[in-house]
């Protein structure tokens, strides 16, 4: 500060006037730089270049020739600027990268998938100096991948600079276009599609000179930062339509600015993550932008997802020259509002969700609908409505696979969970699933995803259909996730994302991979937050993410700081049972001990859900059970003694709401407990068992790992067929199961859930009713508990099921060998259909009505 007070004078009138000579001696420096004489074959340095694009972009009048044609205004524009574009764009127009890398993966996959049979021709609408074209060729070889490019622009300077970078690689199959892509029209520029126009003059009907793609469409349409800067942007939308093959692909990247307000209620933009701009942000880019003749109004992208179907869409921002200031821009992936929307592949799709046998023929139209229709389910209603108001269909719909049920990602239901999962991994034992359910390939199955892996294992098994049901979005992503892994990344990639939890070019892999197999709201979900989960320096995996992930950070926390830290290396390295029993005792066990630990966070309700899954309506089970017990032994040390068993199930009374509460964390403490130390004596950590080597390590190794991340199950579940059963519903199980044709389902999955339902009201038996209604006579329901006898198996009883305890967990032993998270485990098997009881019912009901209404007739006889 007193250097600075030494240097400038304390007089405001001088300090103004030095002030002002600095500006103008900057001025003096850009337009002395920008009206330099342009050297030939050296390009300006980046100080030049960055004061030219100043000059170009704020101080120059663009006055042009006065004509006031948008080609004077936009020669006038870049003229100045042509030969320092490409040099001062790469900070600002961001994203064009990446929507290269998503298009090059759609035209990769849709020619592998035989929808594209020949060497495509790519439309870049407002190409500028071929810039993009050049950048394609990191993902594409774009002298051998494209039968022609056509870079159409209507600055004639910048035609020319990309005329001369087209010289300079000697890239034949790119050609040029200046004009307006208003008037651009492939058919004379593709001689196939000549002859089509000549067929046409003959009289024969064909529907458009371009569309076509064995006859000269584009099979790939692109516009990176130009639609924003077109006036007339209808014509412009709607020609892309005619230039587009039936089975080409859209990129566009783009600034803009929208309010959340314009995009509430459509179903078809492919999820709304940051789409919504703050007021402030719209009102100052939209002004700095209409100075250059830039429009931002969100007119623009609206008329795009109206005029096509989107297969991926996102909304990101630029931190603009890292100085904080966040300019909004986003990138979408479309094709052919009609790709897709077939009478035959909607009655298809349909079918597959809910059970129901294929109809080749259906009535999309309005009018009657017949009282003997196939249920529906909520993707095909969807779609109905949107074909009826002439809307694109949801962007599941033009996905390249249909694993993914269409849902409405705004609702409250779903929302809630704040774009977050819970479980980064799933802690169901999918070896004991498989050997107590004995899958088959003529199985129907129902499960809930949570993370996934038990998803894969009745995939493994090849299961004719396998209905995963999630309410939360993001379990369901990364379900998504897992399996678009299998059906494009080899097992090295895949090892490294879900084995060990990192992979420091997910971006790349994601963009240039992962897209064409993901949902559009899949996609958007781990663009934002991947890169942090999977390859951020500061973050410490996958399996570190998530509810989940904060017990795993808590848990290492807690044994850094009482120096345990290494004995829980030595315990997930140790090769005997001997030497891991020993450790564990020696100084684990103290923290599972410690009363700290109890009333912190086993006692705590909000801890219990958050990180571990545990809703208060099953922390009452588990201290229902507690206090059974508890007063059991008060009377088992008074009386004779029995059968252990029989003694351990002999269960009284309910306890009182008043003795809960005074057990309040004891029950968690004894319920953890019960459950770590049978594992750590029974299950060898470091080779068997996956499960608790992963909450202590935060990553799986080649030693021991779930089943699905074996080599021999990447074989598998990397075959092409390998999810062709697949499908992922984001809702509850009980609307799932209620669009499902009766008596279709042969085995339903339900975890713990059950023991989220109250004991109080009618949730559980609405739910039990309908698994009755969808499971096959025979068919089964597996469930786990942390009650030993939970109050529901008695609904289930009372609702046409038989219900066996098929595991228990007692004190001292494992219910399951590697898991024991749960107290029991229950296969209810459906014996009788409840129509057939309510059919009975309904009969006794009618037989009583007759009597009543003959009883008078009787008594007057």
């Amino acid at each position: 500060m007193l250097g600075l007070s030494l240097v400038l004078p304390r007089d405001p009138f001088h300090q103004l006037t030095i002030v002002l000579c600095i500006v103008g001696l900057f001025l003096a420096t850009i337009f002395i730089f920008a009206l330099k004489p342009k050297s030939k074959g050296q390009p300006p340095s980046t100080i030049e270049a960055y004061l030219k694009f100043i000059y170009g972009c704020f101080l120059k009048p663009h006055t042009g020739d006065g004509s006031g044609s948008q080609q004077d205004a936009l020669e006038s524009f870049y003229k100045a600027q042509a030969d320092v574009y490409d040099a001062t764009r790469l900070r600002l127009l961001q994203g064009r990268e990446d929507m290269l890398g998503l298009v090059a993966a759609q035209l990769r996959h849709r020619t592998e998938a035989g929808l594209i049979s020949q060497r495509p021709v790519w439309v870049d609408i407002g190409g500028g100096t071929g810039h993009n074209v050049e950048q394609m060729n990191a993902f594409l070889s774009v002298p051998d991948t494209f039968r022609a490019v056509y870079v159409v622009d209507l600055s004639p300077s910048l035609c020319d600079m990309a005329r001369k970078r087209f010289a300079r690689l000697g890239w034949t199959n790119v050609k040029v276009v200046c004009q307006d892509a208003r008037a651009f029209r492939l058919h004379e520029h593709e001689p196939q599609a000549h002859q089509r126009k000549e067929l046409i003059l003959q009289g024969q009907t064909v529907r458009d000179l371009d569309e076509n793609a064995d006859a000269g469409g584009a099979e790939l349409v692109t516009m990176s930062y130009a639609l924003s800067m077109i006036p007339e942007f209808y014509p412009i939308i709607d020609s892309i339509d005619s230039l587009m093959s039936p089975n080409g692909v859209i990129g566009v990247v783009d600034f803009y600015v929208q309010n959340q307000v314009d995009f509430m209620g459509r179903n078809y933009m492919g999820g709304a993550i940051d789409r919504h701009c703050m007021w402030i942000s719209r009102v100052f880019w939209r002004t700095w932008f209409e100075i250059d003749r830039v429009n931002l109004e969100p007119a623009r992208r609206d008329y795009l997802e109206y005029r096509f179907g989107t297969v991926l869409s996102i909304n990101a921002r630029n931190n603009f020259f890292s100085t904080g200031i966040k300019l909004p821009y986003y990138i979408w992936v479309g094709c052919s509002k009609d790709h897709g929307a077939s009478t035959q592949k909607l009655a298809e799709i349909d079918a597959a969700a809910t059970e129901s046998p294929y109809l080749s023929a259906l009535d999309l139209q309005t009018g009657a609908t017949p009282t003997d229709v196939e249920v529906r389910s909520k993707a095909y209603e969807s779609a109905i409505v949107n074909l009826q108001s002439s809307l694109p269909l949801p962007a599941t719909w033009y996905q390249n696979h249909h694993w993914r049920i269409h849902y409405d990602s705004a609702l409250p239901k779903h929302t809630r969970f704040n774009d977050s999962y819970i479980y980064a991994f799933t802690w169901e034992d999918d070896v004991a699933d498989m050997r107590l359910l004995k899958p088959t390939a003529n199985d129907v199955v129902l499960a809930i995803g949570s993370a996934g892996d038990n998803i894969l294992a009745f995939c493994l098994e090849n299961c004719r259909r396998v209905h995963a049901v999630d309410l939360n979005p993001s379990q369901n992503h990364l379900l998504e996730l897992k399996v678009a892994a299998f059906t494009a990344l080899g097992y090295q990639d895949v090892w490294k994302l879900f084995g060990e939890g990192k992979h420091t070019d997910f971006h790349d892999i994601l963009i240039q991979k992962l897209s064409p197999h993901l949902s559009s709201e899949a996609f958007q979900f781990w663009l934002h937050k991947g890169p942090s989960v999977f390859s951020s320096s500061s973050s410490k995996g996958l399996y570190y993410s998530g509810g989940s992930g904060n017990a795993l950070a808590i848990a290492g926390w807690l044994f850094r700081i009482l120096g345990m830290a290494e004995d829980v290396k030595k315990l997930c390295a140790a090769q005997t049972l001997n030497e891991q029993r020993e450790i564990f005792q020696r100084s684990i066990k103290t923290v599972i001990h410690s009363k700290i630990l109890t009333w912190a966070i086993l006692g705590n309700e909000k801890w219990l859900w958050k990180a571990l899954g545990v809703p208060p309506a099953q922390r009452n089970v588990i201290e229902v059970d507690f206090k059974k017990q508890e007063d059991f032994d008060e009377v088992k040390a008074t009386t004779p003694k029995k059968d252990a068993a029989a003694d351990y199930m002999a269960f009284h009374e309910e306890p009182s709401d008043e003795a809960l509460r005074s057990n309040s964390g004891n029950a968690i403490y004894e319920y953890v407990l019960n459950t770590f130390e049978p594992v750590i004596n029974t299950t060898l950590l470091s080779t068997s068992n996956h499960y608790y080597l992963l909450t202590l390590l935060g990553h799986y190794t080649p030693q021991c790992h779930p089943t699905y991340l074996s080599p021999k199950s990447h074989i598998k579940l990397s075959k092409p067929n390998a999810f062709n059963g697949l499908r992922i519903h984001t809702d509850e199980i009980s609307e799932v199961i209620a669009r499902m044709r009766p008596g279709t389902l042969t085995i339903v999955v339900v975890m713990d859930s059950m023991d989220w339902f109250p004991p109080s009201g009618n949730q559980a038996l609405k739910q039990i009713r309908a698994l009755n209604r969808a499971l096959k006579v025979k068919g089964r329901v597996m469930l786990r508990s942390a009650g030993l006898e939970p109050w529901y198996i008695k609904v289930f009883g009372e609702s046409g099921f038989a219900c066996k305890r098929v595991a228990i967990r007692v004190p001292g032993s494992c219910i399951d060998r590697r898991v024991n998270m749960y107290a029991s485990t229950w296969i209810c098997t459906k014996e009788v259909g409840l129509e057939h009881e309510d059919g009975k019912a309904n009969f006794r009901k009618a037989s009583l009505a007759e009597l009543k209404l003959e009883a008078p007739a009787l008594h007057m006889q």
